[in-house]
């Protein structure tokens, strides 16, 4: 076996995924520009080392090859730790380029765009073959069926990752009716994100049209791409439901507003019927009292008019003498020989001739 025969190697890298167990043991890998190795630290040496490492520190370790049967799997087992007081070479990129994006302000709050309510149409940027697709089709077609997604495959890690991711990020901008874009992939060792980290790709990014949600990792992965996009998901599922409304919630939601317009068209219609009631009871009462005053000035007038009539003078003794063409006779060269006409006295006509 390979513990036998008891070599003890300095080697120099980055630390990256430390866990540190309540055992006290400790489980890193350990890497460098071309290569990486896995490495465990037991309790007994641990407890010299002190504070276990942050993920970028660059150590010197000493260790000897051993092999982890379980497994079959290669790892060095470290008996002694020292940091070198400097960034491994990736973290150092890392920073550079975190650095360089926090000075142009693509991580400003102001710049964050709100995701749309209704969104007909998403944009995924992802790998065809990765779980992200699955999670993010399976929750979008059970929240919102109506959604449609177009899928613009591109690797996510390894060589051609960042091309592609770039590529892709720069054809949803020549896309048309496009609401949303999802940047994603599942999850992964943090050195799979290394393309999420890298400018060109976090520059494309904010050069989308369309608002953006980032969903690279688990929840406690945070690339450069989550503080670029409009919005960060944890994971690709968490992505979907940020995306799209429920629509048991809008179903409800309609449902409310449906209860609340019934009962407002009802109050609103009593409060008019009342108004109604209450303008056609003046309106009775304006009508009563116009047509009393009519009344009332019509009998005066017809009181005058009866005490100036000829029928009451007739009353008093007097009568009226008319031809038989209803010509009144007021003389007396109207009233010749044999002339026959009528004499008008108070109750009636009594016919006459002229002697």
């Amino acid at each position: 076996m390979i513990e036998k025969h008891g070599i003890q190697l300095w080697v120099r890298g980055e630390v990256v995924q430390c866990k540190a167990y309540s055992s006290g043991h400790w489980y890193f890998t350990l890497r460098d520009a071309g290569s990486q190795v896995r490495c465990c630290m037991f309790r007994t040496n641990t407890m010299r080392a002190g504070k276990p490492p942050a993920d970028g520190t660059e150590v010197y370790v000493l260790g000897k090859p051993a092999l982890y049967e379980e497994k079959s799997e290669f790892q060095l087992v470290v008996s002694r730790m020292l940091p070198t007081s400097a960034l491994g070479r990736q973290q150092q990129e890392l920073e550079r380029v975190r650095a360089l994006l926090h000075q142009d302000g693509l991580f400003d709050p102001a710049r964050k765009r709100a995701l749309p309510t209704y969104p007909s149409l998403i944009a995924l940027v992802t790998s065809r073959d990765g779980a992200a697709v699955h999670d993010i089709v399976t929750v979008t077609r059970k929240r919102w069926p109506g959604v449609r997604l177009l899928v613009l495959g591109a690797r996510v890690q390894g060589e051609g990752a960042v091309e592609e991711l770039v590529r892709a990020l720069r054809l949803v901008n020549r896309l048309r009716r496009v609401d949303l874009c999802i940047l994603g992939r599942g999850g992964g060792a943090r050195e799979d994100l290394a393309a999420f980290n890298t400018e060109a790709v976090c520059r494309a990014l904010a050069d989308v049209r369309v608002p953006t949600v980032s969903a690279v990792g688990h929840e406690v992965d945070i690339s450069l791409t989550d503080l670029v996009a409009d919005v960060r998901a944890a994971t690709p599922s968490a992505a979907a439901e940020l995306a799209v409304p429920d629509r048991r919630d809008v179903l409800r939601l309609v449902d409310d507003l449906s209860g609340r317009l019934a009962a407002g068209l009802t109050a609103r219609t009593r409060l008019a019927s009342a108004r109604l009631a209450r303008t056609a009871d003046r309106l009775q009462a304006a009508v009563q009292v116009g047509l009393q005053r009519r009344r009332s000035q019509t009998e005066r007038l017809a009181v005058q008019l009866d005490a100036l009539s000829p029928l009451r003078v007739l009353g008093r003794g007097y009568a009226v003498a008319r031809a038989m063409d209803g010509r009144v006779l007021k003389q007396k060269a109207d009233f010749v020989a044999d002339l026959p006409f009528q004499l008008r006295v108070a109750d009636g006509d009594v016919r006459a001739r002229v002697e």
